[in-house]
Order: structure tokens, then C-alpha cells, then sequence
């Protein structure tokens, strides 16, 4: 019972720093996009090719969340984008308090839009509310076409589907409009994008998707 209520306590904790969060990005014009998925889907690859194709045309900023190290954080600066590497040490998810705390680093009234690039995992993170507007979850071919089944929740609560590595289909036996069948049955709604960070494949169909809804939620309080 102890354990239910310490659990209880933190989570209710965290969805008011959430929901502070999310006031705070509303009132600064600021689309927040929360990139979840289990390690090695390709999810700073994607970051980068992102952040690349949006320079220029949306004010862009990079929370990103490991355990250790700030590599991933030294690969998207390179892109010339702010970002700011948070170090989790034994945590598994990022929580609302710590991207709450990362926010000073940036000049926020400037930003169109902040991608948070949360701990590799697809489990620990679907508690945790950030304050963002839509989660994104990625898997990739490598890892099989049975992760919606495997990791339910993930799948219901997010709002887009990215199956990445699909460079990779001709040398496993990954099936496509299996692993899509099987999201659609976890969540009818869920938008699903096909793509390749190596070759490029379906990346022009998400960054098209994505710019419209940044627009959508920040080209208001922005003019």
C-alpha cells in the first residue's frame, strides 16, 4: 500500500508541474513534441535530420535525456541548434520537473518549437506528462513488428507512429502493414510515418506533417 501511494504521489506531483509546463508553452507560442522509443530506433538521427531541415524556417530548440554521457546532445549541436542534455544518472524517464528545469537554458519567447528527446524505453516514460503537445514514439525494423503489442500504452497515448530504418526491410523479415495493423489496433488514430535516416525515405512526409502542426500551434500567439 506504501509503495501505491508514494507512486500515487509522485505522479500527481508530476502532472502539475506538467500542466505548468504546458501553460507556459502556450503562453509563449512554443509546440512541444515529446520523441520517445527503446534505445538504438535512430531517435537522434531523426532529431538531426529534423533540426537540419527546419533551419531556418522554425526557431528550434533540443532537450535530450540519457543516463550517462552528453552524446547525443554533442551530435545535434553540430546542426547548429540549441540543446541541452539532461543526465538522468539511474532514472529511466525524463519528468516534467526536469524539463521544467532545463528551460532557463534557452530563450524560450524566441523558440517555435522544442523537441524533447526522452530516455530511450518504452515503458517508464508513458507515466510521466511533460507538459507537451503530442508524444511521438519510433521503433524501428530491427527491433520487430510486435512492439505495439508488447508496449501497449505507449502506442495509445501517442499521437504519431514513426517506423524508422525501413532501409532495412529487404534483410529482415519485419512486416510492414503488420506492425501498423497492430498499432491501429492499440490506437485507430495514430498517424504513421515510413522512414530512413540513411536514405532519406519518407522523411519529407513527416517534416511536412510536423512544420504544419508546429504552425498550427504557434503561428497564433506568435503574431
Amino acid at each position: 500500500m506504501k509503495r501505491i501511494k508514494v507512486e500515487k504521489k509522485l505522479l500527481s506531483t508530476n502532472q502539475q508541474i506538467a500542466e505548468e509546463n504546458r501553460r507556459l508553452f502556450k503562453e509563449k507560442g512554443v509546440a512541444v513534441f515529446n520523441l520517445l522509443s527503446s534505445p538504438g530506433s535512430g531517435k537522434t538521427s531523426l532529431i538531426e535530420r529534423t533540426v537540419s531541415h527546419l533551419q531556418g524556417r522554425l526557431r528550434t530548440a533540443v532537450i535530450t535525456g540519457d543516463l550517462q554521457t552528453d552524446r547525443d546532445a554533442q551530435r545535434i549541436a553540430r546542426h547548429r541548434v540549441s540543446v541541452k542534455q539532461i543526465t538522468t544518472g539511474g532514472a529511466c524517464h525524463l519528468d516534467a520537473s526536469m524539463v521544467r528545469k532545463a528551460l532557463p537554458f534557452f530563450h524560450i519567447d524566441e523558440l517555435d518549437l522544442l523537441l524533447i528527446e526522452n530516455v530511450g524505453n518504452l515503458v517508464c516514460p508513458a507515466a510521466y506528462d511533460l507538459g507537451e503537445d503530442a508524444k511521438v514514439t519510433i521503433m524501428s525494423v530491427p527491433e520487430g513488428d510486435d512492439k505495439p503489442l508488447k508496449y501497449p500504452v505507449m502506442f495509445r497515448i501517442s499521437e504519431v507512429l514513426i517506423i524508422n530504418k525501413v532501409d532495412l526491410l529487404p534483410y529482415t523479415d519485419f512486416d510492414l502493414g503488420q506492425a501498423i495493423k497492430y498499432a491501429r489496433q492499440i490506437n485507430p488514430a495514430i498517424k504513421v510515418f515510413e522512414t530512413s535516416c540513411t536514405t532519406g525515405a519518407g522523411l519529407e512526409d513527416w517534416l511536412r506533417w510536423l512544420e504544419g502542426r508546429v504552425n498550427r500551434l504557434s503561428g497564433a500567439t506568435k503574431k
